[in-house]
């Protein structure tokens, strides 16, 4: 048996392989609400083979959407169509799970595909929110810097949110602390500036993560996993560096998080990144190796081959899968397919899956 095709266990669930279908952005609701799109294009993952289906992110305030158009968790009423989601994941035999994540300052922009300027709160947009009074472009409206109540409000927004997640079936979190939306704006330096208990030192920009991660895990079953994204690195001089993201993954292990997903970048603009085919596996290689905490490696693997090689190599415990399966949403199938595996196959489709 490949590597990539077998189970892996977090906590209480199973996860029937170590393809995860990665959060993906779909800028397709009404005020948060999941819908029919949401149904196809989450459920036809699970039809397709993945062990694991993450939403996008998921707003846990309307101020903390991308878009207005985001997926959001902020209220009851989400859920009844939440719940048909995670039901039919999981007839299917993978897991359902949910990202939960605050924008921050990149908060109020319009669907990719109708601008990509952010808008003002005249043109109908909102106040955005950030550790520090910084845009992220400059030509951005100034964000709100965050007070302590503001921050405490946050924090249980977070935890409000986790509960209505098992409230709609779901089996694990993430919680969104990568490509700078505003956890990660706490992390890094580049859009961190505060002098209080919440910026400067290492131990004070975690803080907010920190608070985050035990406010969740208070009302998060203890049998079911946690995990967390990070950007590993700002890919600058002066940002976030891979050594604090071991630092702090060693604390994420300690404290009721059970792996991490790790990506890069984001938090500012301009950076010249290396995109190459894995090359952002050796963080999680990094991470896994000098904590012992599980890690995921994600961004342009696109091939059953590479993804297994990574997972044979030790460089990660899961593959999570984004373009690619937006490609091909049958992605795991054809994965085992190419590796020699014998995958069971819905049995509505078992009729094709002879080649020929």
């Amino acid at each position: 048996m490949a590597l990539l095709f077998s189970p892996l266990n977090f906590r209480s669930v199973t996860i029937r392989n170590r393809i995860v279908v990665s959060p993906m952005c779909e800028y397709s609701s009404v005020d948060g609400f999941a819908n029919e799109w949401h149904l196809v294009h989450l459920g036809s993952r699970a039809v397709g083979g993945a062990g694991l289906i993450i939403t996008e992110a998921t707003a846990v305030s309307p101020e903390g959407r991308i878009s207005a158009a985001d997926l959001g968790i902020w209220k009851n009423a989400h859920l009844e169509k939440l719940r048909q989601i995670t039901s039919f994941i999981h007839q299917q035999g993978a897991v359902a799970g949910i990202q939960l994540a605050h924008a921050g300052r990149k908060a109020s922009y319009p669907q990719p595909w109708k601008g990509t300027e952010q808008i003002s709160i005249e043109k109908g947009g909102w106040q955005t929110v950030a550790p520090s009074a910084i845009p992220f472009h400059e030509k951005d409206m100034v964000p709100a810097a965050l007070d302590k109540a503001g921050i405490d409000k946050l924090v249980n927004d977070f935890a409000a949110a986790a509960t209505r997640a098992k409230q709609a079936g779901f089996r694990l979190i993430e919680l969104h602390g990568a490509h700078g939306y505003l956890i990660n704006e706490f992390l890094s330096p580049f859009s961190n500036q505060r002098t209080d208990e919440y910026g400067g030192s290492f131990e004070n920009r975690i803080r907010f993560l920190q608070e985050i991660v035990v406010a969740v895990r208070k009302v998060w079953p203890e049998e079911l996993p946690l995990f967390v994204r990070l950007s590993c690195t700002d890919w600058k001089e002066g940002g976030w560096t891979i050594e604090e993201s071991v630092k702090l993954s060693a604390w994420l292990k300690e404290n009721g998080v059970d792996l991490v997903d790790c990506s890069t970048g984001g938090v500012i603009g301009g950076i010249s990144i290396p995109l190459v085919p894995g090359y952002q596996v050796p963080f999680a290689a990094q991470i896994k190796k000098e904590t012992g905490i599980a890690t995921g490696a994600v961004g342009l693997i696109t091939t059953a081959q590479q993804a297994e090689a990574i997972l044979q190599e030790g460089a990660a415990d899961c593959i999570f899968i984004a373009r690619e399966s937006l490609r091909d949403p049958y992605f795991p199938l054809h994965a085992a397919r190419e590796l020699g595996v014998d995958l069971e196959w819905p049995e509505q489709y078992k009729r094709a899956k002879r080649p020929i």
